[in-house]
């Protein structure tokens, strides 16, 4: 099969007359790219319906979709976490859809289908922690963190990335978990303390990890699914669960109200919900943990069963009005400050 790049549109994959009968799919894909191209091609071997897919950050994912909302142009919304999906539905933005294949899924994934009024499900998970370029450390003589009360040392100055809230999804989870850590004055009160800290807050999640990677800055906060990528990638990195406690994600996949091939939509819910279809993944160097508890068992997937996690309530989180503040806020205390 094969596939070509269009450049304002995302990646539309090509097929033959006989498969454009089976109709077509619009997707916002907020994951990787490598791993958002490979379950189209997959659904659309498997399906033969066509998909047309672009990638993005799941702020820019919100934006889109409540922009288009009297006229939707997506019909399927893959990826970014539960709290940006209930907002999405809190606005009426979401199709109510329960997939026959739900009961094969991890609790955590069914209870963000039942917090959202079932207009997600959760297709993975991962936890936020911190992350450092092994090479870059050393040879700066840098000591290494282990919570995050570690990433306030003097000795960081200017060595630390992160997110915007405003675009990135994890940026959002990040700080959501801080709040529900201690609380939102604290919270914030530690991310201006850490921002003398910080060289770039970077439109998307993945950059700064990718940033580390490339060793163009030292530390950076992220999934441990991104870490894992890129040391499989042979990247000089490691990670760390801060001890005080992390947040974490449920990662989701709704149908846009008003749909315009909402069969196809459904087809595509119910293909991704199967073991065969969240395998994908690793495939593609991509290590979440799969919702389907039958998907195949890989070492590389962090066990978060070991992870301190905190209780995350993200209906709370993903109430509109709880995120727009928490965002103005961050605009008005963090993203506001000089550089």
């Amino acid at each position: 099969m094969s596939f070509r790049l269009i450049a304002a549109t995302g990646v539309v994959f090509a097929l033959s007359s006989p498969a454009m009968a089976q109709g077509s799919l619009n997707m916002l894909c907020a994951p990787a790219a490598d791993w958002c191209e490979a379950i189209a091609a997959g659904f659309q071997r498997d399906t033969g319906i066509r998909v047309a897919m672009a990638r993005k950050s799941a702020g820019e994912i919100l934006a889109q979709i409540r922009a288009e909302a009297q006229n939707p142009r997506t019909d399927i919304w893959f990826g970014a976490s539960a709290e940006t999906h209930i907002s999405a539905a809190e606005g009426n933005l979401l199709q109510p859809y329960t997939s026959p294949n739900m009961a094969g899924l991890h609790p955590w994934a069914q209870r963000v289908h039942a917090m959202s009024g079932e207009r997600c499900v959760g297709v993975s998970s991962g936890a936020i922690g911190i992350a450092w370029n092994r090479e870059l450390m050393a040879r700066k003589n840098l000591p290494l963190p282990a919570s995050w009360a570690d990433l306030l040392n003097p000795a960081y100055r200017g060595e630390v990335q992160l997110p915007n809230p405003n675009s990135s999804g994890t940026a959002y989870t990040i700080i959501a978990g801080l709040v529900q850590l201690w609380d939102e004055d604290r919270a914030f009160d530690y991310l201006r303390r850490l921002h003398a800290n910080v060289n770039a807050y970077t439109r998307s999640g993945a950059a700064p990890m990718q940033a580390v990677s490339r060793g163009e800055t030292a530390l950076a906060v992220s999934f441990n699914m991104e870490v894992t990528s890129m040391q499989q990638a042979g990247f000089p990195i490691e990670l760390v669960f801060p001890t005080e406690g992390t947040s974490y994600e449920v990662a989701c996949m709704s149908i846009i109200r008003g749909a315009r091939n909402l069969a196809q939509a459904r087809r595509f819910y119910d293909w991704y919900l199967t073991p065969a279809a969240q395998n994908i993944a690793t495939t593609v160097n991509q290590f979440h943990t799969p919702a389907h508890r039958d998907a195949a068992p890989d070492a590389r997937i962090a066990d978060l069963s070991r992870v301190n996690l905190i209780n995350y309530d993200f209906a709370a989180f993903g109430q509109g009005d709880m995120r727009r503040r928490i965002l103005a806020r961050w605009d008005r205390e963090i993203g506001s400050l000089p550089r």
